[in-house]
């Protein structure tokens, strides 16, 4: 690449690019947006790399910006030659193909060395790996969700690859000569998914509303308040919530019990029901949900906690239960646009439709995420609105 900068020279340059930064800042930056998923900057190396790019010139010691707080720290902005290096550098490095090495290609270059249940179980524990990976990616893309659109991409090009490398696993996988013959094992696993189990509560069509019969369900569930666009709270709910549904999974594969992971929803309410209608945010009760399947206990839950509380930089799990709910017969739309829009479609759910039809709401507001927010546009975001009804009188 253009003045032969490194991946991690060029990595730190270009956040040195966006705004000065400090060596502990940058720390925080790279790994908040997952950067050691796809370039090695360890955080003993950051201090060595600023002091390369300081001696060629590309950026500069400035001024701490108004307002820091702590101990003085030496703050790095990139110098005018840096930035023009920074911009050559990275469109050479999105437009030039580039080759990769990774060690796997190595090991399989040597698999004829390990014996054949040794190689099954090495690609049985890369896959493990890949999709632990894949899970914190994902919950580092929705802790930075708000971040800019070049940020997002990052994120989404990482997790393509690692679905495609997965893809590619399990098919070389099955395709080993002494793997087991499918017609003569058992069937394969089917993952329970509750799009698939309940498609008229989790894939409907209607866009006006309708009534259906929602039976009792298992959901693990974190309780809050405040408007989600800018609570802290609301963010780690959902981030909690992700990583004990995760944790769940991966157990009951273990246990010969795979599931799909189910979308996100939530149960609404305010003391004053017109706060949705008028989108008053900052009054709003919730309560956020992941389905889960029968076989999903109490114990299931606090097992699937306990292993996310192991890890590294744990999630705080500690307002995770298990909720069960049974909704019984509900007014349901699909509705499709921005979620701010669905005003109106409440409004006349409350004012029209409801007195139409002789009901009168006997639950909480619930709705059910169909698309990733990150991804889709907000014209063609997909939400379910469901109201549980009963008789008016």
């Amino acid at each position: 690449m253009p003045a032969d900068l490194t991946p991690a020279e060029l990595t730190l340059l270009g956040l040195l690019t966006e705004r000065p930064r400090h060596g502990y800042e940058l720390e925080e930056v790279i790994t908040d947006r997952g950067m050691r998923e796809w370039t090695e900057i360890g955080f003993s190396s950051i201090y060595y790399l600023l002091g390369r790019l300081d001696k060629r010139g590309l950026i500069a010691q400035v001024a701490a910006p108004p307002g820091t707080r702590g101990r003085a720290r030496k703050v790095y902005a990139a110098t005018a030659e840096g930035r023009r290096v920074c911009a050559e550098s990275a469109e050479a490095a999105i437009a030039e193909p580039r080759p990769v090495f990774p060690a796997v290609l190595v090991g399989l270059a040597n698999q004829p060395a390990v014996p054949p249940e040794r190689l099954r179980a090495a690609l049985d524990r890369r896959a493990a790996a890949l999709e632990e990976r894949a899970t914190a990616l994902r919950r580092a893309a929705y802790r930075d969700r708000h971040a800019p659109a070049f940020v997002q991409a990052i994120f989404d090009y990482s997790l393509r690859q690692l679905d495609a490398e997965r893809a590619w696993l399990a098919a070389y996988r099955a395709s080993l000569p002494d793997a087991p013959d499918p017609e003569e094992s058992e069937p394969a696993m089917t993952p329970y998914d509750v799009k698939r189990a309940h498609r008229d509560l989790y894939a409907p069509k209607n866009t006006t509303w309708a009534l259906v019969d929602v039976p009792e369900q298992r959901f693990i569930a974190v309780d809050g308040s405040g408007d989600p666009n800018t609570s802290h709270t609301y963010t780690r709910a959902v981030e909690a919530l992700y990583s004990t549904a995760y944790a769940i999974k991966f157990a009951g594969k273990r246990a010969g019990r795979d599931l799909v992971v189910a979308p996100l929803e939530g149960l609404w309410w305010a003391d004053d029901w017109a706060a949705f209608t008028v989108r008053a945010k900052e009054t709003w009760r919730w309560t956020m949900m992941i389905s889960q399947p029968g076989w999903v206990t109490e114990e299931t839950v606090e097992e699937a906690k306990q292993a996310v509380s192991a890890k590294g930089r744990p999630t705080d799990v500690s307002g995770v239960h298990l909720k069960t709910l049974h909704e019984g017969r509900c007014a349901q739309v699909l509705h499709v646009g921005p979620y701010d829009d669905e005003a109106a479609l409440l409004a006349e759910l409350h004012h029209e439709y409801l007195d139409a039809n002789g009901l009168t709401y006997s639950g909480l507001h619930h709705e059910i995420y169909l698309s990733d927010p990150r991804r889709t546009a907000p014209a063609k975001l997909r939400t379910i609105l469901r109201q549980p009804v009963r008789p008016a009188g």
